[in-house]
């Protein structure tokens, strides 16, 4: 275990796959930039974490789960973890897929957004969105199956640290990287596609300004890779990039500028000094500070479970949240 390493954040622009079967290119081009960002830099630091953003892999183009099943699901593992397995091996570092839309025989019927961590042994987890950005993506949540049968928020031991990722949106909601802190998580990683304007540009700066609250209100490194794809690659939106390495005090250790095209971004993570600064600090230690017990509203349920694929067209989302809406406010 070192208490310094470097992360590297590999920003892509790049065009989305229409079919499961054009997702090799992509694949190529993020290993070349893997390699370029472990070996390129070695000189100057020691890259052990590799992260690239939401829909590097495939973005969910289509409006129904049947059009991402028959045309860009796959499962895990894949010719593409496989492929990223062997190159981390080679390099040894960890690396943070992009996402996949990924389909499991155990839930049948059903789309997940899903990264994976590979690190130097291999496949070390998945994490599968649990907050899809309703009401446009129609893929599953873990949140949709009373039996589900993973952790939905797992956090992986490994040699450079206790990692967790969370995708997207699932960073609007504070609870979600809360509970990864609560079980141990010290390095949270963001794959992310978020769009402009809610970027890293004033006045809704909101990709660097949470960011920067996640770390310091969990006393969590954060390494947040973002796509910097133009609009001509996943339109209708266009995409900010502002790939960033935050400490745990919410500093910016490293960041791309604003704005699209490919980006490799290396930062500092002082692993031994945030565990220090855990162990020693009575004030600001948020996650001990919790009175948990004045929040009984967050324990009810308001955006039910859909555990039917079917269900989860745009439409159908679009009512259930009028509803949570009206629950909200009653």
């Amino acid at each position: 275990m070192t208490d310094l390493y470097y992360a590297a954040c590999c920003q892509v622009d790049q065009a989305n796959p229409r079919h499961r079967d054009e997702m090799a290119s992509n694949t190529t081009r993020m290993i070349g930039m893997l390699e370029r960002a472990v070996i390129g830099y070695q000189p100057f630091h020691d890259v052990k974490l590799v992260v690239f953003p939401e829909f590097s892999h495939a973005a969910p183009i289509y409006a129904t789960h049947e059009e991402l099943l028959e045309k860009l699901a796959v499962e895990i593992p894949n010719e593409h973890t496989d492929r990223i397995a062997k190159k981390a091996r080679e390099l040894g570092v960890y690396v943070q897929t992009g996402s996949f839309l990924e389909t499991d025989p155990r839930l049948p019927n059903n789309v997940f957004n899903t990264t994976c961590l590979i690190g130097p042994e291999g496949l070390i987890g998945r994490y599968r969105k649990v907050n899809p950005w309703i009401p446009w993506e129609v893929h599953a949540s873990p949140h949709d199956f009373e039996d589900y049968p993973d952790d939905p928020l797992p956090v992986f031991e490994t040699e450079i640290g206790r990692l967790a990722v969370a995708t997207c949106y699932d960073w609007l909601f504070p609870e979600v990287t809360r509970e990864f802190a609560l079980k141990g998580a010290e390095i949270l990683i963001r794959i992310s596609a978020y769009m402009d304007p809610w970027g890293a540009t004033p006045p809704t700066d909101w990709w660097t300004v949470v960011n920067r609250c996640r770390a310091l209100e969990n006393t969590a490194c954060v390494v947040a890779c973002n796509q910097g794809a133009s609009s001509d690659h996943y339109p209708p939106f266009s995409w900010p990039g502002g790939s960033m390495i935050v400490d745990y005090d919410g500093r910016i250790m490293s960041e791309a500028p604003p704005g699209p095209g490919e980006r490799i971004v290396v930062g500092p993570i002082h692993l031994g000094s945030l565990r220090a600064e855990r162990k020693r600090r009575i004030g600001h230690s948020m996650a001990a500070h919790l009175r948990s017990e004045l929040y009984p509203r967050q324990q009810q349920a308001i955006y039910p479970r859909t555990p039917d694929a079917t269900q989860r067209s745009v439409e159908a989302q679009q009512e259930r949240i009028r509803l949570a809406q009206e629950q909200r406010d009653a």
